[in-house]
């Protein structure tokens, strides 16, 4: 126990929060502390019965049974990977930052679950985050299953295939795609690479509540020439820093 407690402890922060949420509230649903019909996204009882926390529950429930067990358990394996990644790559020491870009997405696929009526949120949010990391890591050479290789840019519609066969909706892998496409090219592909105005910003309170560890960010993914050359000149004040980036599966 004492080694899952250290295994646990070694998550990033808001991962580790992230994916014991992801644990507890299916664990509840399905010991029947709570209906999971109070869990689900429903429209009608969010707007009209202010059941305000539907989005939130909505977020870190699954119906775990017989036949989603297995969609669920890799879907939280994805979360810990690429959340992680992100959280101690890409956003490392800006907590503020990576707390910012979940609640875009998150926001951005709550609208859109209430406009299409999807009950369920988790996987589009985790597809999010894997679709941002891709995408920092666009031309590394990354190992799938059965020992399929191939460019990380790839890997989000690989797992919207391999979702599907193992039981999943396109729908939700495709919303997840979408939305950190969306992220993507707000804060890193406009901005950087097209010479455009920075339309997201992470709002101060959350520096304050999740202050910067230390200066630029780090870690993942070789950005194009032009995006590379726009982190050079903002060396010092700026918002990224860009690494190399690791292969899937190193610790």
């Amino acid at each position: 126990m004492s080694d899952l407690g250290d295994w646990f402890r070694s998550i990033p922060l808001i991962t580790r929060y992230w994916f014991a949420g992801s644990i507890a509230v299916p664990l509840i649903g399905k010991l029947g502390l709570v209906s999971p019909v109070y869990l689900f996204l429903w429209s009608d009882a969010f707007i009209n019965r202010f059941q305000i926390w539907r989005p939130i529950t909505a977020t870190f429930f699954f119906p775990v049974g017989p036949g989603t067990g297995f969609l669920y358990l890799v879907n939280l394996y994805f979360l810990y990977q690429y959340s992680s990644r992100l959280e101690t790559g890409a956003f490392d020491g800006r907590p503020a930052d990576y707390m910012f870009m979940l609640l875009f997405n998150w926001i951005c696929i709550v609208i859109t679950g209430l406009a299409m009526d999807m009950q369920l949120l988790m996987i589009p949010l985790i597809m999010s985050v894997l679709y941002v990391w891709a995408q920092l890591n666009r031309d590394m050479i990354v190992s799938f299953w059965f020992g399929t290789r191939f460019k990380a840019c790839y890997l989000p519609w690989v797992i919207l295939g391999f979702n599907y066969i193992i039981g999943g909706s396109v729908i939700n892998e495709l919303i997840g795609n979408l939305v950190g496409h969306l992220y993507f090219f707000l804060m890193f592909k406009y901005p950087m690479d097209l010479g455009g105005r920075n339309f997201l910003s992470t709002p101060q309170f959350l520096y304050r509540w999740l202050p910067n560890r230390r200066g630029g960010v780090s870690g993942f993914g070789v950005p194009p020439a032009s995006m590379r050359r726009a982190a050079e000149d903002q060396q010092g004040g700026g918002r990224h820093n860009w690494g190399q980036g690791f292969r899937l599966g190193d610790q």
